[in-house]
């Protein structure tokens, strides 16, 4: 469960990616730094403002776009997933 308005986010292979069998992911290119893609696993209840609990818009099953650098990656039992503030999501996809 993470805290405040932090979000737990499952990463999604970028388009062009291929996943070796060994593991490892090959980028298309190294030059093209799009924003990366996930599905929200996990929500925090938000942030404190002025006394109250602001909570966070996302929702657990949101397929999000959020900024490449902002977020902690973590791997919980063999799976890779990124932490990181609300404030970190770009939008959310319909």
């Amino acid at each position: 469960m993470p805290l405040g308005e932090r979000i737990v986010v499952k990463p999604s292979l970028k388009e062009g990616e291929k996943v070796l069998a060994s593991g490892i992911i090959i980028p298309e290119t190294v030059d093209k730094e799009k924003p990366a893609k996930g599905v929200v696993v996990a929500v925090g209840p938000g942030k404190y403002e002025d006394g109250k609990r602001v909570p966070v818009q996302v929702k657990e099953g949101d397929v999000v776009i959020f900024s490449k650098y902002g977020y902690d990656e973590v791997k919980i039992e063999g799976e890779e997933y990124y932490i990181l503030p609300e404030s970190g999501v770009l939008g959310i996809l319909k």
